[in-house]
């Protein structure tokens, strides 16, 4: 593998790169198909999805994408895809008024931090990167163009929460690690052990 992240394309998801994201679930062998903060049932459900009907999880995830364009309507994200067309990363933004999973949590529910109006607030949903890939920059590049499409959708600031742990997959690290975060100019909001509360106002 010659190319390097900075070669990379770095592009806002649409219709278009569908088929090239689904296939990197497909390569990594993720059954989600970033659908997980859309399944209105619980966690035991949401196994038994992943286990036994992935399938829906895909169409639903190609249905998103149907819908995505540049007015910010539909899936919300970027991708890195590299020379050949092929996807090597994913990242999704989202509003947190559609991530009760997460903020409704009992991590984060009810922190002063995260009350007060949030129309203007972007989630950092998600990172996924082709496993030959990892360690080598991407997801920074995903982020810094982040920042430059939240901005665009109106965002006043974009938050994140990340895993603070030691001996951890690369795959476990699914919201991003906080150096990353940091390194980007995120300020940790509260500590909460291996669970920090990041922001970075635009």
């Amino acid at each position: 593998m010659t190319e390097t992240p900075e070669a990379l394309r770095v592009e806002r998801v649409g219709a278009e790169h569908a088929e090239a994201l689904a296939a990197l679930f497909e390569r990594v062998d993720c059954p989600c198909y970033c659908r997980y903060w859309d399944f209105p049932g619980d966690a035991r459900q949401w196994q038994d999805r992943c286990a036994n009907a992935r399938g829906v999880n895909r169409t639903e995830l190609l249905e998103a994408l149907a819908t995505a364009n540049a007015a910010g309507e539909g899936l919300l994200g970027l991708v890195a895809l590299a020379a050949d067309g092929s996807c090597v990363g994913w990242m999704r933004l989202e509003r947190p008024g559609r991530m009760g999973k997460l903020y409704d949590g009992r991590l984060y529910r009810g922190l002063p931090c995260l009350t007060g109006e949030r129309r203007d607030v972007l989630t950092v949903a998600c990172f996924l990167v082709d496993e030959a890939w990892r360690r080598r920059g991407v997801a920074r590049r995903l982020l810094q163009e982040a920042l430059e499409v939240a901005t665009a959708a109106g965002a006043r600031a974009l938050e994140a929460f990340p895993r603070r742990a030691e001996g951890v997959s690369d795959a476990e690290h699914w919201m991003g690690p906080p150096a990353l975060y940091e390194e980007l100019g995120f300020t940790v909001l509260h500590e909460l052990g291996p669970y920090p509360v990041m922001r970075r106002e635009l």
